[in-house]
């Protein structure tokens, strides 16, 4: 049985905020650096059959139900879901300021 999957991508700035989230995590231990950023892209996968696996955004003004988001190792992670395709928008510290758009 074929399961229908979404493909992921990554915008370049999420790209440059899960880099920078890296490299700073990695200043202090290069072991959880790894772990959080392979645990951030294993939940991302999570959505790759189902894009309505996490919650709606709540920040997201007049959020039409595409724009989903979700929390690991304490780190926000947007996406939105059109077509087949989930775009990964951003990748925020949840001690940084939550973003209205």
């Amino acid at each position: 049985m074929e399961v229908n999957r979404y493909e992921i991508v990554w915008t370049k700035r999420a790209q440059l905020h899960m880099r920078n989230a890296f490299e700073h995590i990695r200043e202090d231990s290069p072991k959880n650096a790894v772990k959080v950023l392979e645990d951030i892209v294993a939940a991302m996968h999570k959505a790759e059959r189902n894009p309505e696996y996490y919650n709606a955004d709540k920040y997201k003004i007049n959020n039409d139900g595409s724009y989903r988001a979700f929390e690991k190792h304490k780190f926000r992670v947007v996406y939105r879901f059109t077509g087949k395709i989930i775009r990964v928008l951003r990748v925020r510290h949840t001690k940084m300021e939550p973003k209205k758009y």
